[in-house]
């Protein structure tokens, strides 16, 4: 089994815990026996969570942005404090800005390098450093299909999952042998609130591709668990994803952005507001 044994002391910490799939594998892990440290900026939604998973398993809450540099270098730290081994890390938190790059604010594109790059570099690395010593660990980042390829609309987001994919495939291969496993889950659309924090009509955006390829959040949690579980690797969740993708990555540039550029609601949005 890659995932270590659940123990009283052993904590799965989880980022982007207070929603959408963050919660779910929150959940997921509840369910298979890991005490949980959710981790996310609203802490109010944490506790909720946390309330109701208290009864299976020990539940802390950690109200943390991890944008900032500086309230992240203290987040194990602060586990440590409270008498837990971080035994599997989720970094699961992500933002995403949609839209055209000659419309979205500059401050918005750099917050989620920070968050979707600096922040699972930074907690990786930490979290790496405390388990390989003590031979066991597992450590789960969440990617996006959307980091197979360039994606007009999601330039930036993309180009984040990209890096996300190559560092943590880079990180496994390191660590292979030293009995901590690292997994990639690679999502396609979900229903979550990413779409309504990036100010995108979820509606919208629906519409705009084929229903076949949205999955439920807990679904896509189960997955990568099982990933962890099972020492998987990188998975593209859902068959239907994982068609498409493949599909993408072997159609020529000149066809596939077009393509996506045509169809992507954020670029419609705003060529309408011109």
């Amino acid at each position: 089994m890659a995932l270590p044994t659940p123990s009283p002391t052993g904590t799965a910490v989880v980022t982007g815990a207070s929603s959408g799939i963050g919660a779910d594998i929150a959940r997921e892990l509840a369910e298979r026996g890991h005490g949980l440290t959710l981790v996310a900026r609203r802490e109010d939604r944490l506790r909720e969570l946390a309330d109701e998973l208290a009864g299976s398993v020990r539940v802390e809450v950690i109200a943390c942005d991890v944008a900032d540099a500086t309230a992240r270098a203290g987040l194990l730290d602060e586990v440590d404090r409270r008498g837990l081994t971080v035994e599997i890390l989720v970094n699961n938190a992500g933002i995403g800005t949609i839209g055209s790059v000659t419309k979205t604010r500059v401050d918005d594109e750099i917050a989620q390098v920070r968050v979707n790059v600096e922040a699972v570099i930074d907690l990786t690395t930490r979290a790496v450093q405390q388990m390989v010593p003590r031979g066991r660990g597992a450590i789960l980042n969440l990617g996006s299909t959307a980091g197979y390829h360039p994606f007009p609309g999601q330039a930036g987001y993309s180009a984040t999952k990209a890096f996300v994919k190559t560092y943590t495939e880079g990180v496994r291969g390191e660590l292979a042998g030293t009995g901590v496993t690292v997994a990639l889950l690679c999502p396609g659309p979900v229903r979550t609130e990413f779409l309504k924090n990036a100010g995108m009509d979820e509606r919208t955006f629906a519409d705009a591709f084929p229903k076949f390829l949205w999955m439920p959040s807990r679904e896509v949690a189960r997955i990568g668990v099982d990933a962890l579980e099972h020492d998987r690797g990188t998975v593209i969740a859902g068959l239907p994803s994982q068609l498409s993708t493949r599909l993408f990555q072997f159609m020529p540039r000149r066809v596939l952005l077009p393509l996506l550029k045509n169809q992507h609601p954020g670029l419609k949005r705003d060529r309408s507001t011109s």
